[in-house]
């Protein structure tokens, strides 16, 4: 894993502009349980979108469905623009890979404006012990090569592979390196933990997500570690759909995500 003064997402993954399309390499090292991890391509997307919007507005939303199983080794993104009124950009981006479409994504970007309706910052954090009061969990990288980009530091709720009877992690998340902490960073958090079916489980199933969105409160403000809570909103029929929620150390909420997931087990 490299260890870079100024580390950002386009480094890591030698994201370029060539001609009218982007090109990123993602690697060995950031493989999840059955393919490169998808909270990295959806950041991918992101950081295409912002690079190729007329206007550098915030984040605002991201929708993402694959349409192919993704293999660690370069991808090439194509972004189309399109404004909605004086405040909002929609950033269609698709991305190949050897030719093929593996994913396509929708992301929102929009103008902070002055309103007369009052602020409302979203439901705080819950109440768990601070980071440094909490033991960190490390996956196996021979089973979850990304693993080692993650502190992961559980705050509540059961351990993975646990047979619990609660569907629900919740543990500070810190990437390893820091970058910093951006919508694109975000999308690679929602997708650090386990699904959220896995702590009711005594061994691993493929549980490969099919679609994943994101959505901003406001500006991220903060740095990592950040508290990360996955809730199993449902599974069944051979699917299964995760909550995800961000909250920075403050308190304050940064994004929710959701994922639907097939069950392959």
């Amino acid at each position: 894993m490299k260890q870079l003064t100024t580390w950002t997402l386009a480094e890591e993954f030698a994201l370029t502009r060539i001609g009218d399309s982007w090109r990123a390499q993602i690697d060995r090292t950031w493989r999840g349980w059955s393919g490169p991890h998808g909270g990295v391509i959806a950041a991918l997307f992101i950081e295409v979108a912002r690079r190729a919007a007329t206007d550098r507005l915030p984040v605002r939303a991201t929708d993402l469905r694959f349409l192919d199983r993704p293999t660690e080794g370069a991808l090439t993104f194509r972004a189309t623009e399109s404004t909605v009124g004086r405040s909002t950009a929609v950033l269609d981006v698709r991305a190949d890979q050897d030719g093929s479409p593996v994913a396509a994504a929708s992301v929102t970007l929009g103008r902070t404006v002055a309103t007369s309706i009052d602020d409302y910052a979203g439901r705080p954090a819950p109440e768990v012990p601070g980071p440094e009061a909490c033991a960190k969990f490390v996956m196996p990288p021979e089973i979850v090569p990304v693993g080692i980009h993650f502190d992961i530091r559980p705050a509540a709720g059961p351990l993975p592979l646990s047979g619990a009877d609660e569907r629900m992690m919740c543990a500070w998340i810190t990437l390893l390196p820091e970058l910093p902490t951006d919508a694109a960073a975000l999308a690679i958090l929602a997708d650090a933990l386990a699904p959220a079916i896995f702590p009711t489980l005594r061994a691993p199933v493929a549980v490969p997500t099919v679609a994943q969105s994101m959505y901003l409160h406001g500006e991220p403000i903060g740095h990592q570690p950040v508290l990360v809570q996955a809730t199993n909103a449902s599974t069944g029929g051979g699917w299964s759909v995760d909550d995800i929620s961000i909250w920075n150390q403050d308190g304050r909420l940064l994004a929710s995500a959701r994922q639907t997931r097939r069950v392959l087990g």
